[in-house]
């Protein structure tokens, strides 16, 4: 890996161990985690790489081979934000301290496997951190406090307007199985994939085009989904409490459809998105269950739908993608991943037909945003374990006690 040589060349020393935390996708479940909704997710076999070490005077030094800029901080005192790419590593460091008393610093070198957009890669690289950090203060944290940990850093230190569907996805995924997260209390199945389905991989499709969630409308999308649901229990009559603690799920499907005529148009919309995707997790869950891959990736294709037409999110070139991914022989289903603000689609696809796969959504692509041409990529994947599975393999071999859910 080009961190672990690079970590070399700087610090002229070995690193002291790699830490790994994967990307994730969300076939169906997106943008309803915020608001205490079901989703359906993956971890995948690429992410985040952190070659490491411990440092001197409790001193955060950090590198990325995405960023040309090397950043530093007191593992004590990670201070404000300030609008770069290590904001979430501060705010890493910032909710640690809360729990945890640091005395070692750490330096370390970050590399992605992929391009940044869609996969999630601010929570993998804020896990990835954080099992640095942890391993070299000799502090064992659980699957529910990495999830917490990296949680509270990025909404209540960097700023977004977030649920916990990426932090689950990456820390409790399990290869070949599909996480059914409730994120009203944290209670989770993983399905195994059923030995009748048909075979499949995930397919990345990258637009070209990298995005960032704060300078997004993600937050604003958000507010606008409890904006109608505060409406609708005002409308019923029901106690409404403060704003910022209103969630679509307090209020049930029958409250939404007896009064969703009376919001305005946008809020409509959103609620409209949250509602029907919260019934296309459950049916989606059942369909993996039994095997129906195919009914599973229509439900998919029906969620990208309605995050083009009511959570109205979407860049043009990952809106485009999603057309042609429909319209191609081979995939099951699929959405764009993320925010939907630039970034990446996802598909489940038949491994048979890649190659077919790949050719026509890249021509089809490029016959709209030629531009795009050497920045758009394609990258063929498998599920993977999360970090809980991966660390309670680690312990088997080595004997040891796995601490944890």
């Amino acid at each position: 890996m080009r961190c672990e040589q690079l970590f070399n060349e700087i610090y002229g020393k070995d690193a002291a161990g790699i830490a790994f935390a994967p990307y994730r996708v969300c076939p169906i479940g997106a943008q309803s985690d915020h608001n205490l909704g079901k989703i359906t997710g993956f971890a995948i076999d690429k992410g985040i790489h952190v070659a490491y070490g411990p440092s001197r005077n409790g001193a955060v030094e950090l590198r990325s081979l995405q960023f040309a800029k090397p950043v530093r901080w007191s593992v004590n005192n990670p201070g404000e934000k300030t609008g770069d790419w290590a904001d979430y590593l501060r705010g890493a460091t910032w909710a640690l301290n809360k729990s945890y008393g640091l005395s070692e610093g750490i330096c370390g070198v970050i590399e992605g496997t992929l391009p940044v957009g869609g996969l999630s890669s601010s929570a993998a690289v804020i896990l990835a951190f954080l099992e640095a950090l942890t391993r070299v203060n000799g502090i064992r944290l659980t699957p529910r406090e990495f999830i917490d940990i990296a949680y509270d850093a990025e909404k209540n230190y960097v700023g977004i307007n977030l649920g916990k569907l990426d932090q689950n996805c990456e820390v409790l995924s399990v290869k070949d199985h599909l996480l059914y997260l409730d994120c009203a209390d944290g209670s989770y199945e993983l399905i195994p994939a059923n030995p009748a389905m048909k075979p499949y991989k995930i397919a990345l499709f990258f637009s070209g085009l990298e995005r960032c969630l704060t300078g997004s409308k993600y937050n604003m999308r958000v507010d606008e989904l409890r904006a109608g649901v505060y409406a609708l229990k005002a409308l019923s009559g029901a106690e409404y409490g403060r704003f910022g603690e209103t969630n679509a799920r307090d209020v049930g499907f029958d409250v939404y459809m007896q009064y969703k005529d009376r919001l305005p148009a946008a809020w409509a919309k959103r609620c409209e998105h949250w509602y029907t995707e919260f019934r296309r997790v459950e049916k989606g869950a059942e369909a993996w269950r039994r095997g129906d891959i195919e009914e599973f990736g229509r439900l998919s294709f029906e969620s990208g739908r309605s995050s083009i037409d009511n959570w109205e999110s979407g860049a043009p070139e990952q809106i485009k993608l999603f057309e042609i991914m429909r319209e191609t022989d081979g995939i099951y289903g699929g959405r764009f991943s993320g925010a939907g603000f630039k970034g990446f689609c996802i598909a489940l696809i038949d491994p048979a037909k890649a190659g077919y796969i790949q050719d026509r959504v890249e021509r089809e692509y490029l016959k709209v945003f030629p531009e795009l041409k050497g920045k758009f990529g394609f990258c063929l994947c498998e599920s993977a374990d999360g970090i809980a599975a991966r660390d309670k393999a680690c312990d088997s071999a080595d004997g040891k006690a796995v601490s944890g859910k």
